[in-house]
């Protein structure tokens, strides 16, 4: 099918009623189909400048992760091609670092409360691979992590190729006291095709999709501490090396490995 006439398709199905898959999910009828924001890498080159910043090197403490990669803006590790954004992990000596790959935000270009994000994102396969679809709060130079609050839309670990998970953390609840959910698909895995993650995020809740299903839903009820989900975020989208959760890639991991992402549009 030709690319313009399926991103068509979609955007004319923004407007449905999900049913939970399982006993424990939760049925809701989404509502937020104004299309306001959107990225859909159409002009190959670098990321839209526009829309996207890069953070650069290795952060503090890997990233606060013990995470093993070098983030850079070259185009060997991030680059629009095709369609489709390209995030590249490569195995290299680059800076004191044995592995590349890139990270992109939106921080001071586009943040917002509330809405319905999503991508549609093929990932990739190896242990110590670790892609995240992701979102801070806009205040956190002000208040720093945790008590900016964190909104995992989805992160996925690549030895672990049938799941994703989404999360949130918060005061008095982050790290591995974040609040999660697994989504696990039937029969299939994330690195065979691209899949759409999302949320539907309003006042006090969270919803968490994977290709339209609604899979978990979170709310102040639901964490131990301050809720800090009502104010402004803005995305992120990265590919880690290595860290904390993936731990290091091991023999079987064949390196370069790519996460490709179709697009990344927000509704309200």
């Amino acid at each position: 099918m030709n690319k313009n006439i399926k991103k068509s398709i979609l955007l004319a199905s923004t407007l449905f009623v999900l049913l939970g898959c399982s006993t424990d999910e939760k049925q809701t009828v989404t509502t937020m189909k104004e299309l306001v924001w959107q990225d859909e890498f159409n002009v190959d080159g670098a990321p839209d400048s526009e829309l996207w910043s890069y953070d650069i090197g290795t952060g503090n403490n890997g990233w606060g992760n013990n995470e093993l990669q070098y983030y850079t803006s070259r185009p060997e590790n991030i680059v629009v091609e095709n369609g489709m954004l390209k995030i590249t992990a490569k195995r290299e000596l680059y800076l004191g670092s044995g592995y590349t790959s890139a990270r992109i935000h939106s921080k001071g270009k586009f943040e917002k409360k509330f809405g319905r994000f999503e991508a549609r994102i093929k990932l990739p396969w190896g242990k110590g691979l670790w892609p995240a679809f992701w979102m801070l709060g806009s205040n956190i130079d002000e208040v720093s992590w945790p008590a900016c609050g964190e909104i995992d839309i989805m992160e996925y670990l690549g030895n672990r190729p049938t799941s994703v998970f989404g999360t949130v953390h918060g005061p008095g609840y982050s790290g591995g006291a974040s609040i999660s959910k697994t989504y696990t698909l039937t029969n299939n895995r994330f690195d065979n095709d691209f899949h759409v993650f999302g949320i539907e995020w309003g006042e006090n809740y969270i919803n968490y999709y994977v290709d339209d299903v609604l899979y978990n839903q979170i709310t102040p009820d639901d964490v131990p501490g301050e809720w800090v989900f009502n104010d402004s975020f803005f995305m992120i989208l990265n590919m880690a090396v290595g860290g904390n959760l993936p731990g290091s890639p091991n023999q079987d991991t064949v390196f370069p490995q790519e996460m490709l992402v179709d697009y990344i549009r927000v509704y309200q």
